[in-house]
């Protein structure tokens, strides 16, 4: 029976995913608020609770995106 060998911690492009990841949550929130200025007052109420949801997950993603930031001007020193 073969093992199957995990791939190495390759961490060289996070910060640039992260960003990626920030800048499409960024749209989406927008083109969800755009679709709200249509929608009855029960859609909205989903939109607005989504888009909270959603500048939850950018804080997250940006303190992610520090931490990754910093890690790669330590050299990733101490990494799993």
């Amino acid at each position: 029976m073969a093992w199957n060998k995990p791939n190495p911690d390759d961490r060289s492009d996070n910060v640039e995913k992260l960003q990626t990841m920030v800048q499409n949550t960024m749209k989406n929130i927008e083109e969800a608020e755009e679709a709200a200025a249509c929608s009855n007052e029960e859609e909205r109420q989903r939109i607005q609770q989504k888009n909270h949801n959603r500048e939850v997950s950018i804080e997250a993603m940006r303190s992610e995106i520090k931490d990754e930031s910093e890690a790669r001007q330590n050299g990733y020193e101490g990494t799993i």
